[in-house]
């Protein structure tokens, strides 16, 4: 598969779930405003903290706004992970790769463009309840991966698209997962509170965690919410699972290596081992905000190798040289 192929897929794959992920995040977020008691304040900031965009808006809108950051998470072109600037890049790069998908997947992405521009021309972050249209682009999404599941054949151009999906959703749940981190409460004496534990399952609503967290678990408890959301091999959503799935793919793509591992997979399979050797117990013990950042940072090591590995030119070149 040509490099530029491989690329395309890969990351109209991870601009698709991006999206959805913003979508999810402030649709919860509306939600949780307005569950709380009439004296607590709103909280959107830690939204923006954790996408690791907070300078930039802080630069471009000041202090934290409930409609200037519902702007800036889904419309500002100027924030390069607004939800508009990555459809408008998952268009882009599903247009280069035209011949390598189905019209269905395209018409989809195409048509999600066009919804995306609907909302600017109609200034959806002014409503007063924007949540209905954050809900269809989330819908959307979640419909073009189900068509991307099940009209693509399982060949190399399909594991690069699943290997940028599930790399962009472990980030995402590891950093909706951090949010909690970042919300204030009244007081130190509100933790397991009824406040605290509205945060925590509108934390699990945002990642559609709630209802197979409550069948596993049965009552709200943070330490089983941050084992679930982490550790739990089933659940889809979990970055256990999304590491597990990025690697199965990885692996396809790479095939049968003799000798030392490619980059990519030594990076993912270093990240893969240190979850399985760690407990919920002791990321807790070191702090939930510490180990997240580090899952962060690997992954983001993951990003880099995969780009190395794969899609850099110079790497392209000496593997044709010496094959």
């Amino acid at each position: 598969m040509l490099s530029r192929v491989a690329d395309s897929l890969y990351w109209m794959n991870r601009y698709l779930e991006r999206a959805e992920n913003y979508a999810r995040f402030m649709d919860v977020n509306y939600n949780l405003s307005l569950e709380m008691h009439p004296d607590i304040s709103e909280q959107w900031k830690p939204l923006v903290v954790t996408t690791g965009d907070w300078e930039l808006y802080e630069e471009i809108h000041g202090a934290a706004d409930k409609k200037k950051i519902i702007f800036f998470l889904g419309f500002d072109l100027n924030n390069v992970n607004s939800i508009l600037n990555g459809i408008n890049n998952a268009r882009e790069n599903a247009r280069a790769v035209r011949p390598e998908i189905t019209r269905e997947v395209w018409e989809r992405v195409n048509g999600l463009y066009y919804k995306m521009k609907e909302g600017v021309e109609k200034k959806v972050w002014t409503r007063k309840d924007p949540r209905k249209f954050f809900m269809e682009v989330r819908e959307s999404c979640q419909m073009i991966a189900g068509i991307y599941d099940t009209t693509i054949s399982r060949t190399e151009g399909w594991h690069f698209g699943k290997l940028g999906q599930f790399i962009e959703r472990a980030d995402k749940t590891s950093r909706v997962l951090d949010v909690k981190y970042h919300m204030l409460l009244p007081s130190a004496n509100s933790v397991g509170t009824p406040i605290d534990l509205v945060q925590w399952s509108a934390l699990l609503k945002s990642v559609s965690a709630y209802d197979m967290y409550r069948k596993k678990y049965g009552k709200i408890n943070p330490p089983s919410i941050c084992e679930f959301l982490i550790f739990d091999k089933n659940f889809p959503r979990s970055i256990m699972n999304c590491i597990e799935q990025a690697h199965q793919s990885l692996e396809t793509i790479s095939g049968p290596e003799e000798g030392p591992l490619n980059l990519a997979n030594k990076q993912l399979g270093l990240l893969k081992a240190h979850l399985e050797y760690t407990d919920v117990t002791e990321v807790l013990a070191s702090g939930l905000h510490e180990f997240l950042d580090e899952i962060q940072l690997n992954l983001n090591k993951v990003s880099v190798a995969i780009f190395e590995t794969f899609f850099s030119s110079q790497n392209i070149l000496k593997r044709h040289t010496t094959s």
